[in-house]
């Protein structure tokens, strides 16, 4: 076994060693039994008058309100012992500084000397007590052996059966707390919080009916069984109190840190982590409750109070030494173990909160105990019952904090479904109450952390909870805050009702088909005005509500408005133009249009620009100020207006012809044939150009397809008209070298540039013949020169 683990099982065996040692001094208890009867005598003559005094204070409404006043002060203050041995005056005692002066850390000071010194004055009073008792130097102490083994044979009968009695009615309960357990991991019918709580619930009434019978049994024990038929002694009573008490505080840590039964325990550790406190806490709360409760009450009662309050104290050294030590051991692995959890924590106030109490834990746990060791030193008492008090209810706060975020988490922290149904109609739905959910459920762990923290600072008086809330500070606060939520959950509610009922109109698969593009354009707008709407409204009424005065605001905004209207003049043109563009349904999202000198896609249409996507993939903002006319190709129809030429030669008949016959092809068409609205309309000639005759012919189509009809007819009408033998004509010079004086035309002195490309090509092919060297006509120059290179050989062509 460590030396750590020795420490309480040493204290626990100083304890009984204490208690048997008391024993033999019973014989001296009649005159003080006897001083005690006299004294209640008195006391119950007394009573009477007392309890008509007090029911007299209590008939009087004011003087009950100034006994709650009085009785409140009292329980926010200090313990006598411990204000008066802080006051300025103590700490000025023996010297010859003013009491106003002393500063704090001088009061510590002199605090902690009295109880050092208190301290050692109970040990000097001990050991001369316990030496009168051995030496007999005090007369009336006389050691009988004989009743100090028959009182210790009894007491240990009654701890042994007691002890005996409740490890076998949990080895009993052993099967049923295994049940619960798994029911708590593995049932389905609740949430795995809800099914924690209802076992560990469960868990805890059987728990504490097993310390029952077994509290009952040790009764039994000890009045029947030991000692004389019918009574129980004084021994036995306060050990049974005391095991009663103690066992119900290691069932109530049981539930927290349960070792053996994973699905009965409360806080999210391991196992074995578990197991490392429980055996810890279970020591502590063991050793200091028997000392305290059993051991001290014989040691006053049957011995001296000097001593037992001396073994008190070596109990809470004992125990401070004890939860020192383990502190200190565990500050690292602790930390860790705390790091850890903040990693995993998705709030940022939690999980910055759990790092810096990751670093100062064993901070605040050496200071609660060092408060507990200085307060039942200096005030026993008073101070004992305080701390268990506060540290009960402080735990059970942290609990139960932990236990409504955990199942706020569970029951709303997961992913929501839609039906598929509801998920058709309303596809963002889904998304955005996901997106919604988290951010509250942040919210709620704050306000849980806030109170919770309230309720430990009230628990141990540093702050006042219901005093707070029942002043006129803390009812407006709390009525603020819950107004304010109300309002923001309905303005949140209005907002997802008019988004989807929104999105309800978009969606083509609701029933109401493809929306146009006119209303995809303005009920986008109206949900963009919409949310601007909403969260301006949303707010003014929050600060209205908690009590800023929005009036000025009011105002100041107008007066704002009205500066910013008139120095951005172009920006009131952008949302005035804006509006009436939408109100004439000028353009809508999607169309083709030009608009200030820019061809392309609508792709972004707001209440002041228009984003226009050209056919180079440009992206062009146009502001409406800048707007003049709209030219939109998107409306009802489109046109395709071809211009067709053909030579001078041809038949304009047989042309025409072939345009109607490249239509009834395009007719034909898959593609391109639903997307004629009308019959092929021939304008006729439209000009005698320089080189071609002119026929233009009018397309109907649907809208914005005129130009994919238009490319896929310009193909038709070159297919046609090549298999008619029609001449497309292009440009072309007709050269003329006129005439000399005998009506006969000059010759042209044409020379031929052969390239370096050519010459290769002639020197690879077969040698000329002087023959065909001879057939060059007269006046026609050859030249072979490399520095006349040819740029094209299809742009002159060889004589």
């Amino acid at each position: 076994m460590k030396p750590l683990r020795l420490l309480p099982w040493l204290g626990v065996w100083l304890l009984a060693m204490i208690a048997i040692m008391a024993t033999p001094a019973m014989a001296q208890s009649t005159p003080s039994e006897s001083a005690s009867a006299e004294s209640s005598e008195a006391t119950t003559e007394a009573a009477p008058t007392s309890y008509e005094a007090l029911a007299n204070l209590l008939a009087d409404e004011q003087s009950r309100q100034e006994l709650i006043e009085i009785l409140r002060n009292q329980a926010s203050a200090l313990p006598d012992g411990v204000a008066n041995d802080l006051s300025p005056e103590a700490a000025a005692q023996g010297s010859e500084i003013a009491p106003e002066d002393v500063s704090l850390p001088r009061q510590l000071a002199e605090l902690t000397s009295r109880v050092v010194s208190d301290v050692g004055g109970q040990f000097e009073q001990v050991v001369s007590i316990v030496g009168g008792l051995f030496s007999g130097g005090e007369a009336d102490s006389v050691f009988d052996m004989a009743a100090f083994i028959s009182a210790a044979i009894n007491l240990g009968i009654v701890i042994v059966a007691t002890f005996a009695m409740f490890m076998l009615f949990r080895r009993v309960a052993k099967p049923l707390f295994t049940k619960i357990s798994g029911w708590s991991l593995h049932g389905n019918n609740l949430t795995p919080v809800l099914r924690l709580i209802a076992c560990v619930a469960i868990a805890a009434v059987i728990d504490i009916l097993l310390v029952g019978l077994a509290y009952v049994g040790g009764n039994l024990v000890a009045t029947f069984a030991v000692g004389e038929t019918g009574e129980l002694s004084t021994r036995a009573s306060l050990f049974l109190n005391a095991f009663l008490i103690i066992e119900l505080l290691k069932a109530a840590v049981r539930m927290l840190f349960s070792s053996r039964y994973e699905g009965l325990r409360l806080l999210p550790i391991s196992a074995q982590e578990a197991s490392y406190w429980n055996r810890w806490l279970a020591r502590l709360i063991g050793m200091v409750g028997y000392g305290l409760m059993v051991v001290v009450p014989l040691v006053n009662f049957y011995v001296a109070a000097s001593l037992g309050q001396a073994v008190g104290t070596l109990i809470m050294l004992l125990a401070f030494i004890y939860a020192v030590v383990v502190v200190l051991r565990n500050r690292t692995r602790l930390r860790d173990n705390l790091n850890e959890m903040a990693a995993k924590t998705t709030l940022t106030a939690s999980r910055v909160s759990l790092q810096l109490f990751a670093r100062t834990w064993h901070l605040f746990a050496l200071l609660y105990f060092l408060i507990v060791f200085v307060l039942t030193l200096t005030r026993p008492g008073d101070a004992l019952p305080f701390v268990m008090y506060a540290t009960l209810k402080s735990l059970a706060a942290i609990v139960v904090g932990l236990l409504v975020s955990s199942f706020l988490t569970q029951t709303i922290g997961r992913r929501i479904t839609l039906s598929d149904d509801l998920r058709r109609k309303l596809p963002l739905l889904e998304k955005r109450l996901n997106s919604y959910v988290p951010n509250a459920l942040r919210v709620l762990r704050t306000i849980i952390l806030i109170v919770v923290i309230m309720v430990v600072l009230n628990a141990w008086g540093a702050f006042d909870l219901a005093a707070w809330y029942a002043s006129e500070g803390g009812a407006t606060l709390v009525g603020n805050l819950s107004s304010v939520t109300v309002i923001l959950i309905v303005a949140l509610a209005v907002w997802l009702g008019l988004a989807s009922l929104i999105e309800h109109k978009l969606n083509p698969e609701t029933g109401y088909g493809e929306p146009s593009a006119r209303a995809k354009t303005l009920l986008s707008l109206f949900r963009n005005a919409l949310a601007i709407a909403m969260v301006t409204i949303t707010g003014m009424i929050v600060l209205s509500e908690i009590g800023i005065n929005i009036g000025p605001l009011i105002a100041g905004a107008g007066v704002l408005g009205l500066a910013i209207g008139f120095g951005a003049q172009k920006l009131v043109q952008d949302v005035i133009t804006g509006v009436f563009i939408q109100v004439e349904n000028a353009m809508n999202t999607g169309d083709v249009v030009t608009v200030g000198g820019v061809t392309g896609t609508a792709e972004r249409l707001s209440i002041r620009s228009v984003g226009i996507r050209d056919l180079s993939g440009t992206y062009h903002i146009v502001p409406f100020s800048s707007v003049d006319t709209v030219s939109n190709y998107m409306r009802e129809y489109g046109n395709h207006v071809g211009e067709y030429g053909i030579g001078y030669s041809e038949s304009i008949d047989e042309a025409i012809e072939q345009l109607k016959l490249a239509f009834e092809d395009l007719k034909a068409s898959e593609e391109h044939g639903t997307k004629l609205l009308a019959d092929l309309t021939v304008a006729g000639v439209t000009a005698l150009a320089d080189s071609s005759v002119n026929i233009r012919v009018v397309i109907k189509t649907t809208p914005g397809d005129q130009w994919a009809v238009g490319r896929a007819y310009n193909r038709l009408v070159k297919l046609r008209f090549d298999e008619a033998g029609i001449e497309i004509p292009f440009p072309h010079t007709t050269l003329y070298f006129g005439d000399n004086k005998n009506g006969n035309p000059p010759p042209a002195h044409v020379r031929v540039l052969e390239s370096t490309a050519k010459e290769k090509k002639v020197e690879e092919s077969a040698v000329v013949t002087p023959a065909a060297k001879s057939d060059t006509p007269q006046g026609v120059q050859q030249t072979s020169e490399p520095d006349h290179l040819k740029p094209d050989h299809d742009d002159v062509d060889e004589t």
